[in-house]
């Protein structure tokens, strides 16, 4: 925990910056009747009834020193599913960072290991050489700051059907544009000193000397 907490607390480094990363799953819901637009004093009115249309995958990085988000639409989480992400920020991303320190839970997809089984051996060490992964302890990934960033999500731009993933794309790309334009960023106040003293049952105990 307080390995997390001390990164929160750096001075912003751009040659090892600290990337809180997470994924979610959300439902394409579609309309099953087309809705009646607005009027002069009145709401457009949706219909009670819906369309499930599947699911789609949500990878969300989030800059933990500056505003900065991305998000990613895939199909599914799997361990090359995080590779890909892991390729995409050191190269696209981060291409002049020395060192990128993640925070990041403990999903069994989320390990080096999954480089390895994505991309040939040497490519997978380039990354990896790259990276530095932060683990948030187990039942404890509130303290991975991205969480908030996703209820962020989902309060303003997810809070509707959405049908398709091409329209989920379309309406996430604009929501991230505005947050990141306007400077919008997640203000960590848990510290790791009110971590010992709000959790102090959380730490072990020194062993008393008879």
């Amino acid at each position: 925990m307080e390995d997390v907490l001390d990164l929160y607390a750096e001075v912003p480094d751009p040659e090892r910056p600290v990337v809180c990363f997470d994924e979610s799953p959300t439902q394409l819901i579609g309309e099953a009747r087309q809705p009646i637009p607005a009027m002069p004093g009145q709401l457009e009115r949706y219909d009670y009834e819906y369309r499930r249309n599947g699911t789609a995958n949500l990878f969300v990085f989030l800059d933990a020193h500056r505003s900065w988000r991305r998000v990613k639409v895939t199909e599914q989480r799997t361990a090359r599913d995080f590779a890909e992400c892991m390729r995409e920020l050191v190269d696209c991303h981060y291409p002049q960072a020395e060192r990128i320190r993640v925070v990041l839970d403990n999903l069994s997809t989320h390990t080096p290991g999954a480089l390895y089984e994505a991309f040939p051996a040497p490519e997978a060490h380039r990354l990896l050489h790259r990276l530095e992964f932060h683990y948030t302890p187990k039942h404890a990934s509130w303290l991975n700051m991205v969480e908030i960033e996703i209820g962020v999500l989902r309060s303003q731009c997810l809070d509707r059907r959405i049908g398709d993933r091409d329209r989920l794309v379309s309406e996430i790309a604009a929501w991230e544009q505005q947050r990141n334009a306007i400077g919008a960023r997640i203000h960590w106040m848990f510290t790791t000193d009110r971590a010992r003293s709000k959790l102090a049952r959380a730490y072990p105990h020194p062993a008393k000397q008879s």
